[in-house]
């Protein structure tokens, strides 16, 4: 008999990748904890492999974790994109302005998805620097800009708190002193958040590498240069860090979306915002 993986079994592990935490997910669900990993402990049963490191500060995925992560991801969308998108045409332009970050995660696949039931809408993607991400949206080629909430170019319609993590370069010792620490460019308030966390917990720290794109953070982890804060959909399996007290945690960063007042009834776009919060 062929196996099928449950929607909600998957959209319990999705969350709890993005919370990073099992009451955190628990909460937001709408579940008790216990149930919520009664849940993931199925999943992990069907798939036959643990999808979850589980310690006291939380959760991460393992390889095999981060290998079902984009499917279930993407399995979520459709289904949702499905049952809302079905008998609806939707026409017209969006652009799209997404912190880099983001843009490296699912959403751009969600939005393509989006597109494809959509033949005769155009979606457009853009990681701008915040002055021209403000430019273009003012001038009205984008509609919607999801980023740290400083950032967006006018107050968020909606915000969502996410958890950082710490990826670890291959044979980079975390034990190290001081720690070669991988980062963005000023400025970056992820690059502060890292610091102040590390100087708090009284770890000593050096600069190994700094780019100022998450392409030159991941080659210069996988290059084994040192250790960086990114969002867990960023994180390469090789560069999870399983000792959950070798690092401090990170703190959790604030996303928020600003919509151009311009577009209100907009069925098109009304589709992307809610693609957008669903994936996020």
């Amino acid at each position: 008999m062929a196996r099928d993986l449950e929607i909600v079994l998957l959209r319990s592990f999705v969350t709890a990748v993005r919370a990073g935490s099992i009451s955190r997910a628990a909460t937001a669900l709408g579940h008790t904890q216990p149930a919520l990993s009664q849940q993931l402990r199925k999943l992990e049963s069907a798939v036959g492999r643990p999808l979850l490191h589980r310690s006291p500060s939380g959760v991460s995925p393992t390889r095999a974790g981060e290998e079902l992560l984009p499917y279930a991801e993407r399995i979520l969308s459709l289904s949702a994109q499905a049952l809302t998108e079905a008998g609806r045409v939707l026409t017209g332009h969006c652009g799209v302005g997404l912190l880099e970050d983001l843009a490296a995660s699912q959403l751009p696949q969600a939005l393509a998805d989006l597109a494809r039931l959509h033949p005769g809408a155009t979606l457009e993607v853009l990681c701008l620097s915040n002055a021209e991400m403000r430019r273009s949206y003012d001038a009205g080629r984008v509609q919607l800009v999801l980023d740290e909430v400083p950032d967006v170019p006018a107050p968020p319609r909606w915000t969502v708190r996410r958890p950082l993590v710490w990826a670890v370069g291959q044979g980079v010792d975390v034990a190290a002193d001081p720690l070669p620490v991988v980062l963005f460019s000023n400025p970056c308030t992820w690059r502060t958040a890292a610091l102040e966390t590390l100087e708090r917990s009284g770890r000593r720290w050096r600069v190994a590498f700094e780019s100022n794109s998450l392409v030159g953070v991941l080659a210069a982890l996988r290059a084994g240069l040192g250790v960086a804060a990114l969002m867990p959909a960023n994180l390469e399996p090789a560069m999870a860090c399983h000792d959950a007290d070798a690092l401090p945690v990170l703190p959790d960063v604030e996303l928020g979306l600003a919509r151009h007042p311009r577009t209100d009834g907009d069925p098109l776009v009304d589709a992307v915002e809610t693609a957008l919060r669903r994936m996020i």
